[in-house]
């Protein structure tokens, strides 16, 4: 099963879907102009707007046309880097390295997210972003890295595709850098089957983001005013997929509730283990809550617990794991293969072989995710509740739990 907004799929969606369908069968005059104005794309982004408290969003085709529109926004090219964790989603690399920029790997700490002390260590004079990445549904420290970012001149690009919806400090992830940016695709916490969004305090980021995604046109058909233009994709978001994700926008603090109930009780329902710990969340209510991570003091009884249940350590979840990107240490070596539309960065030789981090390396092979929201074997999350689950599902996943960690911590 994959993200709980594909669980909530009802006739909201249904009648949003048929609302196209009927405008374009509408429509009077087809073979002179298009059917359909961007209605629905237009009406989500100013409902993300007014939920999110972001003056500007821009709805498009994918969370990675997202960051890549916010890199090309921002001015990051050849020559500049941008600090990614080491565990992260492909995606967030190669809108890097497709920007022409480049990627520079830093450590994760027990919260699954950028470690700021290691970010600190990465910054050099070519540095020119930081893309904190909200793994599992959970906020970074933003306080930390906002401030890094201030102290250095930076700008913060915060990648929330897997925690639409997460707050930190009562504010939503995704609106306190440059810009934020979110995936509506199936796995995600609200779906359109696909698609993305992009959120911006910023009228000139807006601006450029807009002209990217959108072959350069000014925003909305307006004439531009001041000549800044761009060489623009279409990585525009598509009527059906808006008309969706409208339907579930209004279900996401259902949604929400729903993750965080369930998982105050499945962590309420595990007795406490010498040898684990809960996942370190810096802001516990701000949490999508899609999935509940326990952190044991070894990796050997993280596998052997990983095993009994039937899933693997989050270390084992390639395209989130830098050391599963073997194209990534390519590039960085100086092999153009990798990414066809540009040249391998010169004068920058990034060893990112697993065991390049070992601070990340150690907290994924020790971390093991219990579902609750999200089911997805790729990113090593097969064991526990779903989004259909309730209450009374979850002493029997509890107790799984609790049998296969104390026979492994027991030993």
């Amino acid at each position: 099963m994959p993200g709980p907004g594909y669980s909530y799929f009802g006739a909201e969606e249904r009648r949003n879907l048929l609302e196209v369908v009927d405008s374009w069968l509408a429509t009077s005059d087809a073979h002179s102009r298009p059917p359909g104005v961007d209605a629905q794309v237009r009406g989500l982004e100013q409902e993300l707007s007014a939920r999110f408290d972001s003056p500007y969003c821009l709805g498009v085709n994918s969370g990675t046309s997202a960051l890549l529109a916010a890199l090309a926004a921002l001015g990051i090219g050849p020559g500049d880097e941008v600090i990614v964790p080491g565990y992260m989603y492909a995606a967030s690399v190669s809108a890097v390295v497709f920007a022409g920029a480049t990627p520079v790997i830093a450590e994760i700490d027990e919260s699954l997210t950028l470690d700021p002390a290691d970010v600190r260590a990465r910054i050099t004079p070519r540095t020119r972003a930081v893309m904190p990445v909200h793994m599992l549904g959970a906020p970074c420290d933003l306080s930390a890295l906002g401030q890094l970012a201030d102290d250095h001149g930076l700008f913060l690009l915060e990648d929330a595709a897997q925690a639409c919806g997460a707050t930190y400090r009562g504010r939503p992830v995704g609106t306190f850098g440059q810009a934020g940016a979110f995936s509506t695709n199936i796995f995600k916490v609200i779906t359109g089957g696909d698609g993305g969004f992009l959120l911006t305090q910023d009228e000139r980021t807006f601006q450029r983001a807009y002209s990217f995604h959108h072959h350069g046109w000014y925003p909305y058909g307006q004439e531009s005013a001041d000549g800044d233009q761009l060489f623009g994709l279409n990585l525009r978001m598509n009527e059906f997929t808006a008309a969706v994700v409208r339907a579930q926008l209004g279900r996401l603090d259902a949604i929400l509730e729903h993750n965080r109930t369930l998982a105050r009780a499945l962590a309420a329902a595990i007795p406490a283990h010498e040898g684990l710990r809960p996942r370190l969340l810096h802001d516990a209510d701000g949490d999508c809550a899609t999935l509940l991570v326990y952190v044991f003091e070894d990796a050997a009884s993280a596998d052997a617990v990983a095993k009994e249940l039937g899933t693997r350590p989050l270390l084992q979840s390639p395209k989130h794991y830098y050391g599963g990107l073997p194209e990534l240490t390519a590039l960085m070596a100086g092999d153009a293969r990798p990414s066809p539309f540009r040249r391998p960065p010169e004068n920058v030789r990034h060893d990112y072989r697993a065991g390049a981090l070992p601070q990340t390396d150690s907290v994924l092979a020790r971390s093991v995710a219990l579902t609750i929201g999200l089911t997805d074997t790729y990113l090593a999350a097969d064991f526990g509740l779903t989004a259909c689950s309730t209450l009374a599902d979850v002493e029997a996943v509890a107790e799984r739990f609790d049998t296969a960690v104390s026979e492994v911590l027991g030993r």
